[in-house]
Protein backbone atom coordinates (compact mmCIF):
# COMPACT_ATOMS: atom_id res chain seq x y z
CA UNK A 1 0.00 0.00 0.00
CA UNK A 2 1.13 3.30 -0.65
CA UNK A 3 2.57 5.19 2.88
CA UNK A 4 1.48 8.54 4.09
CA UNK A 5 3.83 10.34 3.24
CA UNK A 6 3.84 9.75 -0.19
CA UNK A 7 -0.53 9.91 -0.38
CA UNK A 8 -0.39 12.92 1.06
CA UNK A 9 2.15 14.85 -1.30
CA UNK A 10 0.45 13.20 -3.94
CA UNK A 11 -3.03 15.17 -3.67
CA UNK A 12 -1.29 18.29 -2.64
CA UNK A 13 0.60 18.14 -5.85
CA UNK A 14 -2.79 16.91 -7.69
CA UNK A 15 -4.65 19.85 -5.98
CA UNK A 16 -1.69 21.56 -7.34
CA UNK A 17 -1.72 20.70 -10.78
CA UNK A 18 1.57 19.99 -10.27
CA UNK A 19 1.48 15.84 -11.77
CA UNK A 20 2.69 14.13 -13.00
CA UNK A 21 5.61 13.75 -10.59
CA UNK A 22 8.05 11.12 -9.45
CA UNK A 23 7.94 11.14 -5.57
CA UNK A 24 11.29 9.92 -3.51
CA UNK A 25 10.93 8.23 -0.11
CA UNK A 26 14.23 9.11 0.99
CA UNK A 27 13.05 7.91 4.66
CA UNK A 28 12.60 4.58 3.28
CA UNK A 29 15.61 4.29 1.07
CA UNK A 30 17.42 4.67 4.54
CA UNK A 31 15.47 2.31 5.92
CA UNK A 32 16.06 -0.14 3.17
CA UNK A 33 19.48 0.45 2.69
CA UNK A 34 20.09 -0.51 6.80
CA UNK A 35 18.52 -3.52 5.95
CA UNK A 36 21.26 -4.63 3.40
CA UNK A 37 23.55 -3.31 5.37
CA UNK A 38 22.99 -4.95 8.53
CA UNK A 39 23.05 -8.09 6.21
CA UNK A 40 26.03 -7.86 4.65
CA UNK A 41 28.20 -7.47 7.64
CA UNK A 42 31.07 -9.71 9.35
CA UNK A 43 33.94 -11.87 8.14
CA UNK A 44 33.43 -12.93 4.48
CA UNK A 45 30.62 -10.28 3.96
CA UNK A 46 31.08 -8.50 0.41
CA UNK A 47 31.80 -4.92 0.10
CA UNK A 48 28.37 -2.99 -2.00
CA UNK A 49 29.13 -0.93 -4.74
CA UNK A 50 25.58 0.25 -5.91
CA UNK A 51 24.82 0.49 -9.68
CA UNK A 52 24.40 4.20 -10.52
CA UNK A 53 22.60 3.11 -13.73
CA UNK A 54 19.56 2.32 -11.42
CA UNK A 55 19.15 5.54 -10.44
CA UNK A 56 21.69 8.58 -10.51
CA UNK A 57 19.75 11.36 -8.65
CA UNK A 58 22.17 13.65 -6.78
CA UNK A 59 19.57 13.06 -3.19
CA UNK A 60 19.54 8.97 -3.87
CA UNK A 61 23.30 8.98 -4.43
CA UNK A 62 23.76 10.91 -0.97
CA UNK A 63 21.47 9.13 1.26
CA UNK A 64 23.03 5.45 0.15
CA UNK A 65 26.50 6.87 0.85
CA UNK A 66 26.45 6.07 4.56
CA UNK A 67 25.68 2.54 3.43
CA UNK A 68 28.06 1.50 0.35
CA UNK A 69 31.13 1.13 0.03
CA UNK A 70 31.29 2.60 -3.49
CA UNK A 71 29.59 3.58 -6.38
CA UNK A 72 29.74 1.28 -10.25
CA UNK A 73 29.34 3.38 -12.99
CA UNK A 74 28.91 2.43 -16.77
CA UNK A 75 30.20 5.41 -18.92
CA UNK A 76 32.50 8.96 -18.48
CA UNK A 77 29.12 11.08 -17.88
CA UNK A 78 27.94 8.77 -15.07
CA UNK A 79 31.38 8.65 -13.61
CA UNK A 80 31.93 13.14 -14.08
CA UNK A 81 28.18 13.12 -12.10
CA UNK A 82 29.30 10.52 -9.41
CA UNK A 83 32.47 12.37 -8.65
CA UNK A 84 30.80 15.73 -8.48
CA UNK A 85 28.32 14.62 -6.50
CA UNK A 86 30.48 12.13 -4.15
CA UNK A 87 33.86 13.64 -5.06
CA UNK A 88 35.78 10.85 -2.22
CA UNK A 89 33.84 8.07 -3.11
CA UNK A 90 34.99 4.68 -4.05
CA UNK A 91 34.63 4.11 -7.91
CA UNK A 92 33.82 0.92 -10.11
CA UNK A 93 33.98 1.54 -14.06
CA UNK A 94 32.29 -1.31 -15.91
CA UNK A 95 30.26 -1.67 -19.18
CA UNK A 96 31.26 -2.65 -22.92
CA UNK A 97 32.23 -0.09 -25.49
CA UNK A 98 34.08 2.63 -23.52
CA UNK A 99 35.89 5.19 -25.46
CA UNK A 100 39.75 6.33 -24.86
CA UNK A 101 38.19 9.49 -23.49
CA UNK A 102 36.56 7.33 -21.04
CA UNK A 103 39.09 5.32 -20.03
CA UNK A 104 41.60 8.42 -20.06
CA UNK A 105 38.94 10.36 -17.84
CA UNK A 106 38.64 7.37 -15.22
CA UNK A 107 42.72 7.20 -15.00
CA UNK A 108 42.70 10.71 -14.20
CA UNK A 109 39.94 10.81 -11.99
CA UNK A 110 41.11 8.27 -9.96
CA UNK A 111 38.88 5.02 -10.39
CA UNK A 112 39.49 2.61 -8.16
CA UNK A 113 38.86 -0.51 -10.62
CA UNK A 114 38.33 -0.60 -14.64
CA UNK A 115 36.84 -3.61 -14.82
CA UNK A 116 38.09 -4.49 -18.71
CA UNK A 117 35.59 -6.40 -20.81
CA UNK A 118 38.17 -7.50 -24.11
CA UNK A 119 41.87 -7.67 -25.38
CA UNK A 120 41.21 -4.71 -27.23
CA UNK A 121 40.16 -3.03 -24.37
CA UNK A 122 43.16 -4.00 -22.25
CA UNK A 123 45.25 -3.23 -25.29
CA UNK A 124 43.98 0.65 -25.16
CA UNK A 125 44.07 1.22 -21.76
CA UNK A 126 47.68 -0.29 -21.36
CA UNK A 127 48.68 2.39 -24.26
CA UNK A 128 46.92 5.24 -22.38
CA UNK A 129 48.14 4.61 -19.09
CA UNK A 130 51.59 4.45 -20.30
CA UNK A 131 51.27 7.71 -22.03
CA UNK A 132 49.65 9.36 -18.89
CA UNK A 133 52.47 7.59 -16.64
CA UNK A 134 49.99 6.31 -14.24
CA UNK A 135 49.15 2.75 -12.94
CA UNK A 136 45.71 1.62 -13.20
CA UNK A 137 44.07 -1.36 -11.22
CA UNK A 138 41.67 -3.39 -13.23
CA UNK A 139 39.59 -6.91 -13.37
CA UNK A 140 38.72 -8.77 -16.07
CA UNK A 141 35.30 -9.11 -17.11
CA UNK A 142 34.67 -13.16 -17.42
CA UNK A 143 30.96 -14.26 -18.87
CA UNK A 144 30.70 -18.05 -18.00
CA UNK A 145 28.68 -20.35 -20.19
CA UNK A 146 25.78 -21.97 -17.85
CA UNK A 147 22.80 -22.61 -16.87
CA UNK A 148 20.49 -19.45 -16.15
CA UNK A 149 16.96 -20.78 -16.18
CA UNK A 150 14.83 -18.28 -13.77
CA UNK A 151 16.71 -15.28 -15.02
CA UNK A 152 14.87 -12.61 -16.07
CA UNK A 153 17.71 -11.71 -17.76
CA UNK A 154 20.98 -13.42 -19.10
CA UNK A 155 24.19 -10.97 -19.75
CA UNK A 156 25.62 -12.81 -22.84
CA UNK A 157 26.72 -11.55 -26.05
CA UNK A 158 29.02 -8.18 -25.70
CA UNK A 159 29.53 -8.57 -22.21
CA UNK A 160 32.69 -9.60 -20.96
CA UNK A 161 35.28 -12.47 -22.57
CA UNK A 162 34.22 -16.28 -22.47
CA UNK A 163 37.33 -18.32 -21.09
CA UNK A 164 38.65 -18.67 -24.79
CA UNK A 165 39.08 -14.72 -25.15
CA UNK A 166 40.53 -14.16 -21.57
CA UNK A 167 42.97 -16.27 -21.47
CA UNK A 168 44.24 -13.44 -24.25
CA UNK A 169 44.77 -11.25 -21.94
CA UNK A 170 47.52 -12.51 -19.96
CA UNK A 171 50.53 -12.14 -22.50
CA UNK A 172 49.14 -7.81 -22.69
CA UNK A 173 49.21 -7.78 -19.15
CA UNK A 174 52.70 -9.12 -19.10
CA UNK A 175 54.26 -6.04 -21.76
CA UNK A 176 52.07 -3.68 -19.71
CA UNK A 177 53.20 -2.49 -16.15
CA UNK A 178 51.46 -0.07 -15.59
CA UNK A 179 48.19 -1.71 -15.58
CA UNK A 180 47.65 -4.21 -12.58
CA UNK A 181 45.40 -7.17 -12.76
CA UNK A 182 43.31 -7.05 -9.12
CA UNK A 183 41.26 -9.80 -9.66
CA UNK A 184 37.83 -10.90 -11.80
CA UNK A 185 34.61 -9.10 -12.32
CA UNK A 186 31.25 -11.31 -13.35
CA UNK A 187 27.41 -10.38 -13.83
CA UNK A 188 26.02 -13.52 -15.53
CA UNK A 189 22.42 -13.05 -14.92
CA UNK A 190 20.03 -10.35 -13.40
CA UNK A 191 16.78 -11.26 -11.75
CA UNK A 192 17.55 -13.94 -9.43
CA UNK A 193 16.55 -14.94 -6.03
CA UNK A 194 19.09 -15.34 -2.93
CA UNK A 195 19.75 -19.15 -2.68
CA UNK A 196 20.34 -18.44 -6.82
CA UNK A 197 22.67 -15.59 -6.45
CA UNK A 198 24.66 -17.58 -3.98
CA UNK A 199 24.88 -20.73 -6.04
CA UNK A 200 26.03 -18.83 -9.51
CA UNK A 201 28.59 -16.67 -7.42
CA UNK A 202 29.50 -20.19 -6.31
CA UNK A 203 30.17 -21.02 -9.99
CA UNK A 204 32.15 -17.97 -10.53
CA UNK A 205 34.30 -18.23 -7.76
CA UNK A 206 35.63 -21.98 -8.73
CA UNK A 207 35.85 -21.36 -12.16
CA UNK A 208 38.00 -17.60 -11.05
CA UNK A 209 39.93 -18.93 -8.34
CA UNK A 210 42.78 -21.38 -10.24
CA UNK A 211 42.46 -18.79 -13.18
CA UNK A 212 43.50 -16.07 -10.91
CA UNK A 213 46.07 -18.40 -9.55
CA UNK A 214 48.04 -19.50 -12.71
CA UNK A 215 47.44 -15.65 -14.23
CA UNK A 216 48.92 -13.63 -10.87
CA UNK A 217 47.12 -10.96 -9.25
CA UNK A 218 48.09 -7.84 -7.63
CA UNK A 219 47.23 -8.08 -3.55
CA UNK A 220 44.15 -10.44 -2.17
CA UNK A 221 42.44 -11.42 -4.97
CA UNK A 222 39.06 -9.52 -5.33
CA UNK A 223 36.14 -10.91 -6.79
CA UNK A 224 33.41 -8.88 -8.10
CA UNK A 225 29.88 -11.38 -8.30
CA UNK A 226 27.56 -8.36 -10.12
CA UNK A 227 24.67 -7.11 -9.02
CA UNK A 228 20.83 -8.85 -10.08
CA UNK A 229 18.87 -9.62 -6.95
CA UNK A 230 15.31 -10.13 -8.08
CA UNK A 231 12.66 -7.45 -7.58
CA UNK A 232 9.10 -8.95 -7.82
CA UNK A 233 6.82 -6.18 -9.66
CA UNK A 234 3.83 -8.63 -9.23
CA UNK A 235 4.59 -8.68 -5.94
CA UNK A 236 5.71 -5.87 -4.09
CA UNK A 237 6.12 -8.01 -0.48
CA UNK A 238 8.09 -10.74 -1.96
CA UNK A 239 11.48 -8.41 -1.16
CA UNK A 240 14.82 -10.14 -1.58
CA UNK A 241 15.69 -12.22 1.15
CA UNK A 242 19.17 -10.01 1.99
CA UNK A 243 19.71 -12.00 5.30
CA UNK A 244 19.80 -15.23 4.03
CA UNK A 245 22.06 -13.99 1.43
CA UNK A 246 24.10 -12.29 3.49
CA UNK A 247 24.96 -15.71 5.87
CA UNK A 248 25.72 -18.07 2.59
CA UNK A 249 27.69 -15.48 0.37
CA UNK A 250 30.05 -14.85 3.32
CA UNK A 251 30.92 -18.53 3.62
CA UNK A 252 32.01 -18.62 0.53
CA UNK A 253 34.28 -16.06 1.00
CA UNK A 254 37.80 -17.96 1.01
CA UNK A 255 40.84 -16.38 3.20
CA UNK A 256 42.81 -12.86 2.18
CA UNK A 257 39.88 -12.47 -0.43
CA UNK A 258 38.07 -9.44 -1.43
CA UNK A 259 34.34 -10.07 -2.28
CA UNK A 260 32.21 -7.01 -4.43
CA UNK A 261 28.58 -6.94 -5.21
CA UNK A 262 26.76 -4.22 -7.75
CA UNK A 263 23.23 -3.89 -6.48
CA UNK A 264 21.24 -1.50 -8.23
CA UNK A 265 17.87 -1.75 -8.86
CA UNK A 266 17.01 -4.15 -5.67
CA UNK A 267 18.34 -1.31 -3.57
CA UNK A 268 16.74 1.74 -4.61
CA UNK A 269 13.31 0.35 -6.40
CA UNK A 270 11.14 0.34 -3.26
CA UNK A 271 11.55 3.71 -2.25
CA UNK A 272 10.15 5.49 -5.56
CA UNK A 273 6.50 6.66 -7.18
CA UNK A 274 5.35 7.87 -10.09
CA UNK A 275 2.17 10.11 -9.39
CA UNK A 276 0.03 10.90 -12.01
CA UNK A 277 -4.13 12.27 -13.04
CA UNK A 278 -6.83 10.55 -15.21
CA UNK A 279 -7.62 12.32 -17.46
CA UNK A 280 -10.36 10.11 -19.23
CA UNK A 281 -12.05 6.92 -18.54
CA UNK A 282 -13.69 5.03 -21.87
CA UNK A 283 -14.75 1.98 -23.41
CA UNK A 284 -13.58 0.22 -26.49
CA UNK A 285 -14.47 -3.00 -27.85
CA UNK A 286 -15.79 -4.24 -24.90
CA UNK A 287 -12.43 -3.12 -22.78
CA UNK A 288 -12.24 -0.36 -20.03
CA UNK A 289 -9.23 1.93 -20.18
CA UNK A 290 -8.57 4.89 -17.81
CA UNK A 291 -6.08 7.39 -20.07
CA UNK A 292 -3.59 9.36 -17.34
CA UNK A 293 -1.84 12.30 -17.89
CA UNK A 294 2.16 11.53 -18.88
CA UNK A 295 2.64 8.04 -20.04
CA UNK A 296 5.48 5.36 -20.59
CA UNK A 297 7.79 8.27 -22.05
CA UNK A 298 8.78 9.32 -18.59
CA UNK A 299 8.19 5.31 -17.00
CA UNK A 300 9.54 3.21 -19.70
CA UNK A 301 10.19 -0.08 -17.53
CA UNK A 302 6.28 -1.69 -17.53
CA UNK A 303 7.00 -1.27 -21.29
CA UNK A 304 10.60 -2.96 -21.21
CA UNK A 305 9.62 -5.43 -18.92
CA UNK A 306 6.03 -6.09 -20.29
CA UNK A 307 4.43 -6.24 -16.72
CA UNK A 308 1.67 -4.17 -14.98
CA UNK A 309 3.56 -1.79 -12.95
CA UNK A 310 2.11 -2.02 -9.21
CA UNK A 311 -0.74 0.76 -8.40
CA UNK A 312 -2.96 2.18 -6.33
CA UNK A 313 -5.73 4.53 -7.36
CA UNK A 314 -6.24 7.96 -4.58
CA UNK A 315 -10.00 9.04 -5.28
CA UNK A 316 -10.14 13.01 -5.50
CA UNK A 317 -13.09 15.03 -4.96
CA UNK A 318 -15.98 13.79 -7.30
CA UNK A 319 -16.25 15.93 -10.84
CA UNK A 320 -18.36 15.55 -13.71
CA UNK A 321 -15.84 13.43 -15.68
CA UNK A 322 -16.60 9.39 -16.67
CA UNK A 323 -15.90 7.02 -13.86
CA UNK A 324 -16.07 3.04 -14.16
CA UNK A 325 -16.92 0.31 -10.86
CA UNK A 326 -15.62 -2.96 -10.46
CA UNK A 327 -14.06 -3.32 -13.64
CA UNK A 328 -10.87 -4.03 -15.01
CA UNK A 329 -9.36 -0.79 -16.71
CA UNK A 330 -6.19 -1.04 -18.26
CA UNK A 331 -4.13 1.92 -17.19
CA UNK A 332 -2.75 4.04 -20.26
CA UNK A 333 -1.18 7.31 -20.95
CA UNK A 334 -0.99 10.12 -23.47
CA UNK A 335 1.51 8.52 -26.43
CA UNK A 336 0.39 7.78 -30.06
CA UNK A 337 1.09 3.99 -29.49
CA UNK A 338 -1.03 1.35 -28.35
CA UNK A 339 2.26 0.33 -26.73
CA UNK A 340 1.55 3.32 -23.80
CA UNK A 341 0.58 0.86 -21.32
CA UNK A 342 1.57 0.81 -17.47
CA UNK A 343 -0.59 -1.79 -16.34
CA UNK A 344 -3.63 -3.91 -18.34
CA UNK A 345 -6.47 -5.31 -16.98
CA UNK A 346 -6.17 -3.94 -13.24
CA UNK A 347 -9.18 -4.80 -11.08
CA UNK A 348 -10.24 -1.93 -9.66
CA UNK A 349 -13.26 -0.41 -7.24
CA UNK A 350 -13.54 2.43 -8.90
CA UNK A 351 -11.66 5.01 -10.97
CA UNK A 352 -12.82 8.30 -12.58
CA UNK A 353 -11.46 11.34 -14.07
CA UNK A 354 -9.23 13.57 -11.87
CA UNK A 355 -8.56 10.27 -9.81
CA UNK A 356 -4.76 9.86 -8.77
CA UNK A 357 -2.93 6.83 -9.78
CA UNK A 358 0.37 6.30 -7.83
CA UNK A 359 2.42 3.79 -9.48
CA UNK A 360 4.83 2.24 -6.96
CA UNK A 361 8.60 0.80 -7.59
CA UNK A 362 10.01 3.30 -9.66
CA UNK A 363 12.82 4.33 -7.51
CA UNK A 364 14.97 2.33 -9.92
CA UNK A 365 15.08 2.75 -14.23
CA UNK A 366 12.05 4.66 -14.14
CA UNK A 367 13.05 8.80 -15.52
CA UNK A 368 16.60 7.66 -16.54
CA UNK A 369 15.96 4.89 -19.24
CA UNK A 370 12.86 6.94 -20.39
CA UNK A 371 12.39 8.44 -23.32
CA UNK A 372 11.62 11.53 -22.42
CA UNK A 373 11.04 13.97 -25.33
CA UNK A 374 8.31 11.60 -27.46
CA UNK A 375 5.83 13.92 -28.01
CA UNK A 376 7.23 16.65 -25.66
CA UNK A 377 5.01 16.79 -23.08
CA UNK A 378 5.55 18.65 -20.30
CA UNK A 379 8.66 16.70 -17.86
CA UNK A 380 7.46 15.76 -14.70
CA UNK A 381 7.92 17.63 -11.38
CA UNK A 382 10.55 15.86 -8.90
CA UNK A 383 9.59 15.53 -5.19
CA UNK A 384 11.99 14.23 -2.42
CA UNK A 385 10.22 12.89 1.08
CA UNK A 386 13.40 13.12 4.00
CA UNK A 387 16.69 14.81 3.51
CA UNK A 388 19.47 13.09 2.38
CA UNK A 389 22.50 13.05 4.80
Amino acid sequence: MINKPVAARSVSLATDGQLPAFIYDLDALRRHAAVIKEALCGPGAPEIFYAAKANPEAPILRTLAPFVDGIEVASGGELQHVRSILPNTRIAFGGPGKTDEELSLAIEMGVERIHVESPHELTRLARIAHAADRDVDIMLRVNLAGERSGAALAMSGPFGMDPELIQACTSILTSAPRVKLRGIHAHLASGLTADAMVQQSAEILAWARPWLAHAGVVGPAEYNLGGGMAVDYANPQNVFDWASYGKQIASLAGPDEVLRIEPGRAVSVYAGWYVTQVLDVKRAHGEWYAVLRGGTMQLRTPVTKQHNQPSVVLPMPATAGPRVEGEAVTLVGQLCTPKDVFARKVPLDSIAAGDVVAFAMTGAYGWNISHHDFLMHPKPQFVYLGEAQ
